[in-house]
């Protein structure tokens, strides 16, 4: 039996666009869609309304098949070593939610998914999510749909944004994901995009990609579909 593959990459700005262009390339060539984590603001300053390079390779990758998710709106920690989303309540995800919605609307790069900094959202946050107009939650151990109630259990395999990336950990991740898609699981790979400059961090999530799709894993995106019945009505 086949399981399902994912690919994510986070981190994406002026600074990583170049890897994550030629990831994406690598990754086409293999048919894998990727699904390109999102951020309107990063540390350092970074804005993406400020940086229309990145804006259009995004808008060109989602045309050629990939996936936009909202990863945060600046990513800064709400409290003392804590990610975006992972502490705050509904009111202030809510807000968050919505300036980060307005400018990937302003950019062409609207979604409906949602995965928080680190994959780590708190109920409050996971709770204002369909009021804010998402529709699908990825967190570190499941894919949630929110319209239709459903979640699929799934613990994510990263480097970077959170995961370590030390060789034992890319050769470990390697294994798993080895051992998941030769079951015919679920498996969810992520990487940081500056992961990608790096020899051993970026071998290993090609290599990890490649086995998956040797055991007949299906390379699929992070997408939410309408369900059915409101087509019909």
């Amino acid at each position: 039996m086949a399981g399902l593959l994912y690919v994510s990459v986070s981190g994406i700005s002026d600074a990583t666009r170049a890897d994550v262009a030629a990831f994406a390339a690598s990754m086409e060539k293999r048919s894998v869609p990727l699904s390109l984590l999102v951020a309107p603001r990063l540390k350092g300053k970074y804005r993406l309304l400020e940086d229309p390079a990145t804006q259009a390779l995004l808008r060109a990758r989602r045309e050629s098949g990939d996936l936009i998710v909202l990863h945060g709106f600046d990513q800064a920690a709400t409290k003392r070593r804590r990610a975006e989303f992972a502490t705050i309540g509904e009111h202030e995800a809510r807000l968050r939610l919505t300036a980060a919605d307005r400018v990937l609307e302003e950019v062409g790069l609207r979604t409906r998914t949602f995965a928080a900094p680190r994959w780590n959202a708190s109920p409050g946050a996971v709770a204002a999510l369909p009021s804010a107009g998402f529709r699908m939650n990825l967190g570190y151990t499941s894919i949630a749909d929110l319209d239709r109630g459903i979640e699929v259990k799934a613990r994510l395999l990263g480097i970077g944004d959170g995961f370590l990336s030390e060789p034992w950990w890319c050769r470990a991740l390697i294994a798993t994901a080895n051992r998941v898609a030769r079951r015919g699981g679920v498996v969810r790979l992520a990487v940081d995009a500056k992961q990608l400059a790096v020899s051993t961090p970026r071998r290993s999530i090609i290599d990890a990609i490649d086995l998956a799709l040797h055991h007949g894993a299906e390379p699929v995106g992070y997408r939410w579909q309408p369900h059915p019945a409101l087509g019909a009505a």
